[in-house]
């Protein structure tokens, strides 16, 4: 199995039809892992590092769900492959740059992601679209389990598993959801929100978490503790912010098309009337423009069988997505967006247009069980 037919191979991240709730883009659980009777990756030797990834490949290969799976070192990776990973959080940032035994395990279907020797010597990572935490914490939890029958991890009655960081120490869990929050973005309540789900033990990131800017009104919002809780626990609490943050947002678009519609449906033909026909986009401006647009699908402006193309649209206008459709490992950023624009402008050419005759969303009746919106 090729990294080319990795990228080729659709997947509900990159095509979320599926998608029973549109405000939680996706949900994603990830465990920190580590074998008893190593040391953390940060202190092995290479050889030990090699070790350790063996071991690791040798148990996943023969779980039902990673078979077939793609067996990625990173160090045989191009530094464009590792980007498109990174873009599409398959990998994280730092395995894309760890040394030399560190490996990336991902299924057929891209929902599950394992990461060898990262900060720790397994990050288990399960990806969903939507809002599954329920779902994806009994799926990740099963294969967390058969993984453990054969290798024995490094666990303290008292703490719990042990991690190379004190802050994943315990459950080394961490659930989160990539909220698309536009309504809360605009209407300036963004702020308030952090704060108050920060008090919850709730932390709200960018799209690609520390550090990272919330461009398109995508926000990673996950748990910040990992010891004192069961994972139950955890996800239940959770749950329900995500859900009070999904009425939250629902109640600011509510007051966006009462309060100021005419404000509103100017931003949203604007966004549509560039991506028809810009032929400069830079990689934020694209993802602001599709965030308007898939507000537009939610309100019912814009048809729902254009959600697909749209958020697949937020992962292909990333830079080294548009370098990977050009062919090209290296491109400068004025011919970047060039192409990324003309991207758009040849997916917009029958994208239906706008009826500004928007449907109030109603929120979902529970977290996992969520109907559609629209």
């Amino acid at each position: 199995m090729t990294f080319g037919s990795l990228i080729a191979t659709p997947s509900d991240l990159t095509d979320t039809a599926s998608s029973k709730c549109a405000i939680v883009m996706m949900t994603r659980i990830r465990l920190a892992r580590n074998l008893a009777s190593h040391r953390f990756p940060g202190r092995a030797s290479p050889d030990e590092r090699a070790e350790i990834r063996a071991a690791c490949q040798q148990t996943i290969n023969n779980l039902p769900l990673m078979q077939p799976a793609y067996d990625l070192a990173i160090s045989d990776l191009t530094e464009l492959q590792k980007q498109i990973l990174v873009e599409r959080h398959l990998i994280s940032r730092e395995l894309s740059a760890s040394p030399d035994g560190a490996a990336a395990m991902i299924s057929n279907d891209h929902t599950c992601s394992v990461m060898i020797n990262e900060e720790d010597h397994l990050r288990i990572q399960f990806l969903r679209a939507g809002f599954q935490l329920k779902k994806t914490w009994a799926a990740i939890n099963a294969f967390d389990t058969a993984i453990e029958d054969t290798l024995e991890y490094a666990f303290s009655p008292t703490l719990g598993y042990l991690t190379a960081c004190p802050t994943n120490v315990g459950t080394g869990l961490r659930a989160s959801a990539m909220m698309h929050l536009p309504a809360l973005v605009i209407g300036g309540h963004m702020e308030k929100v952090v704060r108050a789900v920060n008090q919850l033990g709730i932390v709200v990131r960018g799209q690609f978490g520390e550090g990272s800017d919330a461009s398109g009104s995508i926000f990673q919002i996950s748990n910040q503790t990992t010891l004192g809780e069961s994972e139950e626990q955890i996800i239940k609490r959770l749950s329900a912010v995500l859900s009070s943050i999904v009425e939250h947002e629902l109640n600011a678009r509510a007051r966006l098309i009462e309060n100021d519609s005419s404000k509103l449906f100017d931003k949203i033909g604007r966004a549509y009337g560039i991506l028809q026909n810009a032929h400069l986009l830079t990689s934020s401006e694209a993802m602001n423009l599709l965030s308007l647009v898939r507000l537009g699908i939610d309100l019912g402006i814009f048809p729902d069988s254009g959600r697909p193309l749209v958020d697949r649209l937020f992962i292909e206008s990333q830079p080294g997505h548009i370098q990977n459709n050009a062919g090209q490992a290296q491109i400068e950023p004025a011919l970047r967006d060039t192409l990324r624009a003309a991207q758009t402008r040849a997916a917009f050419a029958d994208f239906a247009p706008p009826n500004f005759i928007p449907a109030i969303e109603e929120p979902p009746s529970e977290p996992d069980a969520a109907p559609s919106q629209n």
